[in-house]
């Protein structure tokens, strides 16, 4: 006898329920039976959308693979029309079912040229969605990889049909969520109360105006200079920091390691390494910041003192790139963005804010 591929369920009685042995049914009170209709609904609602989710992906993968094959071809708006509605009305002929419209062929090449440079991740998120998410995306998000990974994920977690979806996008939840949003992976690594906290302790952003940074800087020149204005450094960062030291030596297993700057935060109790880039963020920071985290936490971390903290602070960072960077470090890392010149609306308040006090005394002397 061939085995069958699945489950065999057995149901225990407890003694304290009833059975009737005339008809040897089980007698189930009210609540019992709640909770294994609740259930029942939860494990066909669930299988329902992971073969959705299975469908959508076979269906876009199609789709996908159509919009190749006309974007290899060079099959362009005007001169390809007839080519595509002929391919239309061939493929309606075989599959009469199946979405093959000229202007779902058009979308279809879209859809893959709109992707095709795309971070994977991206690509998978949207081909899980149905058909008609991936078109309104595709004609109101844009190119913004990052938004897109946003409502994608979105539609998928929390059920937006094509209406929700579109509001979301109208209501700019990606632009909200963003400001809110502090590029780290704090929740992850830390307790819930201190991930909370130091949320609040760390910008994404950071105002080095103060610097005078006029041309081009090396990585240590403007470490040096940020050493050189430390009080200011510490006003930008937020109470609570104590400089330790730049170029802070790490030595282990024979080796040196040097964290450009290191500071110790009294309310988090932890220290936290700065590692400064003059560039743009790369994904290969995150790992050489784990391992000074790791060595910190080893080496210098007291009996009394929470797990160290990374915060890489570079010219300009990629939330898609940060993101996928810090999703499997294991240690706290931050990854904030710096400015070398004042904001103008900063600019604009101080000069308002300068020019109304000069007012004010030159009204006082006259009088």
């Amino acid at each position: 006898m061939s085995s069958k591929p699945f489950a065999v369920c057995c149901f225990f009685v407890p003694p304290h329920r009833k059975t009737d042995n005339k008809d040897n049914r089980l007698s189930i009170e009210n609540c019992d039976y709640a909770e294994m209709l609740r259930h029942a609904v939860a494990v066909i609602e669930h299988a329902r959308t992971e073969i959705a989710q299975h469908v959508n992906g076979y269906v876009s993968t199609a789709y996908w693979e159509i919009g190749q094959i006309l974007h290899e071809r060079k099959i362009e708006s005007g001169y390809g029309d007839i080519v595509v509605r002929r391919l239309s009305a061939d493929l309606k002929e075989r599959y009469p079912k199946m979405g093959v419209s000229p202007r779902n062929l058009w979308d279809m090449k879209k859809f893959y040229e709109r992707f095709c440079h795309s971070d994977i991740k991206v690509r998978q998120a949207v081909a899980l969605l149905p058909w008609g998410h991936i078109l309104r995306l595709l004609q109101k998000v844009g190119n913004d990889d990052a938004a897109m990974l946003f409502y994608a994920q979105e539609t998928r977690s929390k059920g937006w049909n094509r209406d929700l979806l579109l509001n979301a996008i109208k209501l700019n939840m990606y632009e909200t969520q963003a400001l809110a949003r502090v590029d780290n992976n704090f929740d992850r690594t830390l307790p819930a109360e201190q991930a909370q906290y130091a949320n609040e302790v760390f910008s994404s952003s950071y105002n080095l105006g103060f610097l005078g940074v006029t041309s081009p800087i090396l990585e240590l020149e403007l470490e040096d200079r940020l050493v050189k204005a430390i009080t200011r450094f510490l006003m930008e960062l937020g109470n609570g920091f104590t400089f330790i030291g730049n170029q802070h030596v790490l030595e282990y297993n024979g080796k040196e390691s040097k964290v450009d700057m290191l500071f110790f935060h009294r309310g988090l109790r932890c220290l936290v390494a700065v590692d400064l880039k003059i560039g743009a963020f790369k994904p290969e920071y995150a790992g050489k910041m784990n391992y000074y985290l790791s060595l910190l936490d080893r080496l210098e971390r007291g009996a009394d003192e929470n797990r160290s903290i990374g915060i890489i602070l570079c010219a300009e960072k990629d939330r898609v790139e940060v993101e996928l960077a810090l999703e499997d470090m294991g240690k706290p890392i931050g990854v904030a963005d710096y400015q070398l010149i004042v904001p103008k609306e900063k600019l604009q308040k101080v000069l308002t804010d300068e020019i109304k006090a000069f007012s004010e005394e030159k009204e006082k002397k006259i009088n």
